[in-house]
């Protein structure tokens, strides 16, 4: 009993001495910064060439030659592969006698036709079979024009899937070739994400981006947001973004991934440090002193993380004053002496921001 009673005696005198501590003692407040800042978004982008298509074989044969190699930069109009034209050379032979031998027969039946020997009908019935006669002429040239085979553009090829030899049909895939002098990434963002940036973007201004490449370098030329697809996927609850970024050193290969990094300004942001919050059961609050510097505490909800600061959505305003120090020596409804530090000042001295 007597080993109790000392030690509630000293525990008794322990909290007293506490108390009359943190009466005594003046604690730092602080009010919430106004001020205009901004911050980086980053998002996992997936990258595409400015056009990324499919070469095929548009006849069947046999490949003749292969004129480039793979990885290889062609211009418009360069000749890739040759399939062996022979055949097709000798149906266009054959399509120029049937046209020519059409031509003849309409001279003729043209002439028996002026002198009442036959009629207009057969006459009519040469002038169309020398239209089919044509028209199977130029389907002919079509054909042989397809064994070779050019690039549509300028651009770098991918892997060659056939050999000099290699017999192919009609629609074979021979390679693949991209435009990459410009390239697309895109990028999925929230439903919360994207009101935001319509609002930001009322003028339909393209936001500026950074990309970051694999190994987290930075790519050297930035880019801009350019549109915006028109559904929301409802499994992820995201819409994808597409920005367009220059490509000059055909650094970027279609098919990379990469990191997409947006500045996101925020007008008249209110602004706290995170040392003048604490969190219970996922929330965060803060102790706000009344007129009487009585602490009550509030709950706030944050817009924004930044770099030790927070970007208050809800719960503060700039007039009120907000426990900086101290937070776990206090509790509600404690009065407390205070020394106050405007918030500029408290965030200049923690050199978290740059002026």
């Amino acid at each position: 009993m007597l080993l109790s009673l000392c030690a509630a005696i000293t525990f008794n005198a322990c909290t007293s001495k506490k108390e009359e501590n943190i009466e005594e003692g003046k604690y730092i407040t602080t009010s919430p910064l106004i001020m205009d800042t901004s911050f980086t978004k980053e998002y996992v982008a997936q990258i595409q060439s400015l056009q990324n298509v499919e070469i095929h074989a548009k006849v069947d044969g046999y490949i003749e030659t292969i004129n480039v190699d793979e990885g290889q930069h062609v211009t418009s109009g360069q000749l890739l592969f040759t399939i062996r034209p022979r055949e097709y050379e000798a149906e266009l032979q054959k399509a120029k006698a049937e046209t020519k031998t059409a031509e003849l027969e309409v001279q003729n039946t043209k002439i028996l036709a002026e002198k009442n020997i036959v009629s207009q009908t057969e006459l009519a019935m040469s002038v169309a079979k020398l239209d089919q006669a044509k028209a199977e002429q130029v389907i002919a040239e079509l054909h042989l024009s397809y064994t070779e085979i050019k690039a549509p553009f300028d651009g770098i090829l991918d892997r060659i899937k056939f050999k000099v030899g290699s017999l192919i049909d009609n629609g074979t895939l021979l390679t693949t070739l991209s435009n990459n002098k410009e390239v697309y990434a895109y990028f999925n963002v929230s439903e919360i994400d994207y009101l935001d940036y319509k609002a930001r973007n009322k003028n339909n201004q393209k936001d500026s981006a950074k990309l970051f490449l694999a190994n987290n370098q930075p790519h050297l030329y930035k880019g801009a947001v350019e549109t915006i697809e028109g559904e929301f996927n409802n499994e992820t609850g995201n819409i994808a973004f597409r920005a367009k970024f220059p490509n000059p050193d055909l650094l970027l290969k279609h098919g990379e991934t990469g990191k997409v990094q947006m500045k996101i300004d925020i007008k008249n942001a209110i602004i706290i440090p995170q040392k003048a919050t604490y969190e219970i059961q996922d929330k965060i609050y803060v102790y706000v002193l009344d007129q009487n510097n009585v602490l009550k505490s509030r709950n706030i909800t944050i817009k924004q993380k930044l770099s030790n600061l927070y970007v208050i959505e809800t719960g503060l305003s700039s007039n009120d004053k907000i426990l900086l120090e101290g937070i776990q020596n206090v509790k509600e409804d404690d009065k407390i002496q205070t020394e106050f530090i405007p918030a500029k000042q408290v965030i200049e001295n923690l050199q978290l921001i740059k002026q």
